[in-house]
């Protein structure tokens, strides 16, 4: 009985290791660019547990990119998603994209948060366009020129990285009238 117990829990070990390992989101990449304003180069998973690399990954020819770095902050997010959605149906090649910025975790605790994140989260746009960072948070904002963590940001980039339009704070008409001005120019 004793082998059998020893057996059945070394079987359950491996099994549960295997499937952390199947579904731990990997440590984030971070590859600064001496060139600005430009995006750095960023690994993560998304809440359906695919990796990607930005600004390599980003599918639009234009990108809003919204990161906070506080779990209470997404309250704020929230408040532009529905005139990310709009913009998306007025301007073919914009996208919307929602980059939690953590620091580097160890894989339980990545496997946690993301884990814990897409059980919240039913939508499937949502889990999709959700790509956890886990990395050197000073030097990610360092390179995009982030102040305060206190505040939700926002970057329109290009598909090679280049950031052309940015903001701070919750949705508001005179922000996404500044970013709509920015993408009309574009579309002229």
């Amino acid at each position: 009985m004793k082998i059998f117990l020893g057996a059945l829990i070394t079987g359950i070990a491996i099994a549960s290791f295997i499937y952390m390992r199947k579904i731990a989101p990997d440590q984030s990449k971070l590859v600064l660019r001496g060139e600005r304003p430009h995006f750095p180069v960023v690994s993560g998973n998304n809440l359906n547990r695919e990796t990607f690399e930005f600004p390599r990954d980003f599918s639009g020819d234009l990108n809003l990119v919204i990161i906070p770095f506080q779990q209470k902050q997404q309250a704020i997010v929230n408040t532009w998603i529905p005139f990310a959605q709009e913009v998306e149906g007025a301007f073919p090649g914009f996208i919307y994209y929602e980059l939690p910025t953590i620091y580097e975790l160890p894989t339980l605790s990545r496997t946690f948060i993301n884990e814990g994140m897409r059980a919240g989260i039913p939508d499937e746009t949502t889990r999709q366009r959700t790509i956890t960072l886990y990395l050197d948070k000073e030097s990610f904002k360092e390179a995009l020129d982030i102040q305060t963590e206190n505040e939700v940001h926002l970057f329109l980039i290009d598909k090679d990285g280049e950031i052309l339009w940015s903001g701070t704070g919750e949705y508001t008409p005179e922000k996404a009238e500044s970013l709509l001005n920015y993408l009309r120019s574009r579309s002229n």
